[in-house]
C-alpha cells in the first residue's frame, strides 16, 4: 500500500472495481434486464436504491447527490411496476456473482477468502450514522457463498464511503452540480459526465457561474489553486470519514488485504470504461 496515499483511499480503490461490476458487466446488465428492467438506467436506480425500499424520487434525489432531480424522477417510483425491490435486489446480486465467476476465475481462491474475511471484520465494526444507504445495505442479510459475500462487503463500504463524500461535498458548499462540474475541471470531460447524469446545459452553466463567483473556479472554467486547495480539502475530509472503519486494522492486516484485492480488482476494473463515471482516478 503506498505510504503517500490514505489507506482509506487505497483501498478504496482496490474494491470500488469489485462493487462496480452490478454496471459495467454483462451479467449484471442481464439480470437486472431478467428482472423486466431494461435499460441501463432502470437497473441502476432500481439496484442501487432497492435497499431502501419502494421509494419516491425525493430521498434518491438527496441520498445519489448529483443527478439531476430530473433523471431521477423519470425513473422513481415508476420502476416499481417492473420490478419491486426485493426483485431487484435478487438482480442485482445474482449478475454481480455471475460476473465475478467469470472475471475472477483464475484468481487464487484464498485471495477471495481473504479478501471476504477481513472486508468482513471491517463491516462488523460499521458505524452508519449519518450514512443511509451504507445502513441500508449493511440491513440486508449478508449472501451465501464467497463470491456473494465479496460483492456485498465491497457495496456496504463503497456506500459508506459515498455518504461520508456527500457530507464532505455539503459541508464544503457545494451542490450536485456544482461537484461535477468540479470533477470535470479536473480529469473528466464535460462531454462525458454532463449527460449521463442528466443536468441540462442551462444548469451546467449556471453552476459554472456559482465558482467562478466563489474561486473555485478561473473565468475560463479550469479549476482555481483555490480551487485545487478546497478540492483537496473536501477529498482528505471524505478519506477521514471513511478511516474510522480500518481503525481496529494493524497495518500488517490493511497491507494483507490490499494484497488479497489487489488481482481481484485488476480483473474487474478491466472491464470498466477507461473513462468511468464512478469517481475512480481514470488512470493507475
Amino acid at each position: 500500500m503506498s505510504e503517500v496515499v490514505h489507506p482509506a483511499r487505497a483501498l478504496w480503490w482496490l474494491f470500488e472495481p469489485i462493487h462496480a461490476v452490478t454496471y459495467f458487466t454483462p451479467e449484471g446488465r442481464e439480470a437486472f434486464e431478467s428482472a423486466g428492467l431494461r435499460g441501463f438506467w432502470r437497473g441502476y436506480f432500481a439496484g442501487r436504491s432497492a435497499p431502501l425500499g419502494p421509494v419516491d424520487a425525493p430521498p434518491v434525489i438527496a441520498a445519489f447527490f448529483n443527478f439531476a432531480p430530473v433523471m431521477v424522477e423519470r425513473a422513481l417510483p415508476a420502476i416499481w411496476e417492473s420490478a419491486d425491490p426485493d426483485t431487484a435486489l435478487k438482480a442485482r446480486l445474482s449478475g454481480s456473482t455471475a460476473a465475478l465467476e467469470r472475471l475472477l476465475e483464475t484468481v487464487d481462491p484464498e485471495s477471495i477468502e481473504r479478501s471476504v474475511d477481513l472486508l468482513e471484520r471491517a463491516l462488523d465494526q460499521l458505524d452508519c450514522g449519518g450514512r443511509v444507504l451504507a445502513a441500508a445495505n449493511a440491513a440486508l442479510p449478508r449472501p451465501d457463498g464467497h463470491l456473494a459475500r465479496l460483492w456485498h462487503a465491497t457495496t456496504v463500504l463503497r456506500e459508506h464511503r459515498g455518504d461520508g463524500h456527500v457530507a464532505a461535498l455539503v459541508a464544503e458548499g457545494l451542490d450536485g452540480c456544482e461537484a461535477l462540474v468540479v470533477r470535470c475541471s479536473l480529469d473528466i470531460p464535460r462531454e462525458t459526465l454532463q449527460p449521463i447524469r442528466g443536468w441540462s446545459d442551462e444548469e451546467w452553466e449556471a453552476a459554472t457561474a456559482r465558482l467562478v463567483e466563489r474561486g473555485w473556479l478561473n473565468p475560463d472554467g479550469t479549476i482555481s489553486a483555490q480551487g485545487r486547495a478546497r478540492h483537496a480539502t473536501l477529498e482528505a475530509a471524505t478519506d477521514l470519514c471513511a478511516s474510522r472503519i480500518w481503525a481496529g486494522f494493524q497495518r500488517r492486516e490493511l497491507d494483507q488485504l490490499a494484497a488479497a484485492l489487489r488481482p481481484i480488482a485488476t480483473r474487474c476494473r478491466a472491464e470498466l470504461p477507461s473513462v468511468n463515471p464512478i469517481g475512480l482516478p481514470t488512470t493507475g
